[in-house]
Formats: structure tokens, C-alpha cells, sequence
């Protein structure tokens, strides 16, 4: 028995050492909802609309100085393509899921960025409160 959970307990290590970015990171419960890592895309859920959260993504994005080189928006989705110092792309999707409710989606560069995503995240959750 001792043998099968050592053998079970190392299995999950070494797949999740083969996943390595396939796996969801981390998820977490904030005041807008869910907020989860996955596959090095940062995806969230605002309870605001597309034109609220796209003028406070706009912000955020100003606040940190990242250079924005192309945007494209419609009423129910958005893009904005942006470049931080070391020139690395920022790609921040936003779609309308309802009304009411836009889903935030960030990613980093090609491989994705937790630490990088979440600060974004955070400050454009910061511009609209």
C-alpha cells in the first residue's frame, strides 16, 4: 500500500513537471469572480461592460507605460496589442459575455507571463473601481 502511494504521489509530480504551462497555475475568487492562469493566458470576468473595461484597460496600460501599437473594438469584443521596455507584446482580449459582463483575457508575450498578467490584471481592476 505504502509502495502505491509513493508510486502515485511521484506520477503526479513528474506530470506536472512534463506540463509545466499546460496546467492551470494558480485560480483565485476576488471580487470580480474568478481569476484563473491557464496555459499562459490570465482570464477574468469584470462585471462591467466592454466600453468601461476597454477605457480602464486603456488606463492601465498608460499607467504602466506600455506602448499600445494597435486596438481594434467592437460591442462585443476588443483588442489592444501593446510593447513594454524590453519590447515584449502584450495582448489583451476583451469580450462581452453579457450585457453586463466582460471576460478579460492578457497574455504575455508567446509563452505567457503569471507575474507579469496579473499585475495588468490588477490595475486595470484598479480603474474600475
Amino acid at each position: 500500500m505504502r509502495n502505491r502511494s509513493v508510486f502515485l504521489a511521484a506520477s503526479f509530480v513528474g506530470i506536472g513537471l512534463l506540463a509545466g504551462g499546460c496546467m492551470i497555475a494558480a485560480v483565485g475568487v476576488g471580487a470580480a469572480g474568478t481569476v484563473a492562469y491557464l496555459k499562459g493566458d490570465l482570464e477574468a470576468v469584470e462585471a462591467s461592460d466592454i466600453n468601461t473595461v476597454h477605457k480602464a484597460t486603456l488606463k492601465a496600460l498608460d499607467e504602466l507605460e506600455l506602448h499600445v501599437i494597435s486596438k481594434s473594438k467592437d460591442l462585443l469584443s476588443a483588442e489592444i496589442i501593446a510593447r513594454d521596455a524590453a519590447d515584449q507584446k502584450v495582448t489583451i482580449n476583451l469580450k462581452a459575455t453579457t450585457e453586463n459582463t466582460t471576460k478579460v483575457s492578457i497574455r504575455i508575450g508567446f509563452f505567457g507571463s503569471e507575474t507579469k498578467s496579473r499585475f495588468i490584471y490588477q490595475k486595470i481592476h484598479d480603474n474600475l473601481r
